[in-house]
């Protein structure tokens, strides 16, 4: 090939050969194990939501579509009881920890890099221990309040047991946005005459809202589907769904409104992430106008 006066070699030249055979072999491979992937991910999940919809109580047939399941899911009162109790904790521990979350966010942001390395390096601990070993050590530290009260065990050392674990996550959630503001932020407010506290409140909080609300769904999640430090921490009766399925495995089959409560549940999960997503594509668009 010549190109001007000058003589120029193509790729074929060189030895260079194209072989298309194996790329779309080696395309075919990667779509094979995306798709093997994203199937294991959500397999269990598929199915309890065909499980669902079986009218048999027995998981290795599937005798006939029903409905009855999801129209009798709260028949049962100690899964009633469960259910309520989960939520309970989960929402109570998630605000609690997304308030204190954001503010210790927002303060570990503004130290010095020293003093924040090592505080973030505890605040990563929780995140890299077991949670056999999270669940053991906060059942030892909360036994040194029996003497003072008998029924300590319970709802409160749940609660505090689901504080502890989901704030980190918290945290790591709301620095990554601390880092994408203006760090002069803040000390601009303060120059206009806002106190502190008002400007974490009106002025940096609006600006991290994102990485907050995901967050907080996130530690909820987290918080929701806990068995093992809850197991460790619970007492006087007081049972969390995980916990009460987990007492009964052990019986022939389970309620089957557990199935549809749990699918409705997953359902309703992903509504509000794709809503989420949704409203906030939205307003991008809209200010991008």
């Amino acid at each position: 090939m010549i190109e001007g006066q000058y003589e120029v070699a193509t790729l074929e030249e060189y030895g260079y050969k194209e072989h298309k055979v194996l790329k779309m072999i080696w395309k075919g491979i990667k779509i094979a194990l995306l798709v093997f992937s994203v199937f294991m991910l959500y397999f269990s999940i598929l199915v309890i939501a065909i499980q669902s919809f079986n009218s048999s109580d027995s998981t290795t047939e599937f005798a006939s579509f029903t409905l009855k399941n999801y129209l009798n899911m709260f028949d049962k009162r100690s899964l009633n009881d469960a259910i309520i109790n989960t939520f309970k904790t989960s929402v109570l521990a998630t605000l609690i920890a997304t308030i204190l979350g954001t503010f210790i966010a927002i303060g570990i942001f503004y130290l010095p890099p020293k003093i924040k390395s090592r505080i973030m390096l505890l605040n990563n601990i929780p995140l890299l221990n077991a949670d056999i070993v999270t669940g053991v050590s906060l059942m030892l530290i909360f036994s040194l309040f029996l003497p003072l009260y008998k029924y300590f065990f319970g709802f409160w050392t749940i609660l505090l047991a689901h504080i502890y674990f989901i704030l980190p996550y918290i945290i790591l959630s709301v620095l990554p946005k601390m880092k994408e503001i203006d760090t002069n932020l803040m000390d601009a407010a303060l120059d206009l005459g806002v106190k502190p506290f008002r400007s974490v409140v009106r002025v940096i909080i609006p600006a991290i809202k994102g990485g907050i609300f995901s967050g907080m769904v996130l530690a909820f999640t987290i918080s929701f589907e806990d068995f093992v430090v809850g197991y460790f921490t619970t007492g006087n009766g007081y049972n969390t769904l995980s916990i009460w399925i987990y007492s009964s495995i052990g019986r022939k089959s389970l309620f089957p409104g557990v199935y549809a409560f749990s699918t409705a549940l997953t359902f309703f999960m992903i509504l509000i992430v794709v809503g989420y997503n949704l409203i906030k594509g939205r307003g991008k668009h809209e200010k991008k106008n």
